[in-house]
């Protein structure tokens, strides 16, 4: 057996507190989820004036990175380049997740919708970011 670390809810709580005021700081109105490492939901929030349906989309982004191991944007850029059979796997091939990595392992991930692709992963580098630097 390995000892795996898990989210803690104050865990979450500075993640998502990161993303939205990254957020908020560029102006930009999303959703925010944050899952654990089996890809279930701990965190969802949908800033005023968020797309209703990035509340949807959001979590499925972190839920994508915690499947694969990877950010969301690498089944978008398999698209993007033609790889379009990607789009018969069970993710969200869409920029804005990103996986928290501790020790090697992904212990959760964090996923944004509501603004432009690259916009959404900025906010949830930050998050994703909030929590390194408290590791």
């Amino acid at each position: 057996m390995k000892n795996i670390k898990a989210l803690t809810l104050d865990d979450v709580k500075r993640i998502a507190a990161a993303a939205e005021a990254e957020a908020q700081a560029q102006g930009w109105a999303v959703s925010i989820a944050v899952c654990d490492g089996g890809g279930h939901a701990l965190w969802l929030q949908r800033m005023d004036g968020a797309p209703l349906m990035s509340a949807a989309v959001a979590p499925e982004k972190a839920r994508t990175c915690v499947l694969t191991g990877k950010p969301s944007k690498a089944f978008e850029d398999m698209v993007n380049n033609g790889r379009i059979a990607a789009l018969a796997m069970p993710v969200v091939p869409l920029e804005g997740g990103e996986p928290i990595v501790v020790d090697g392992v992904i212990v959760g991930a964090v996923g944004v919708s509501g603004v432009k692709a690259g916009e959404d992963a900025q906010v949830a580098r930050a998050g994703v970011a909030a929590l390194a630097e408290v590791a």
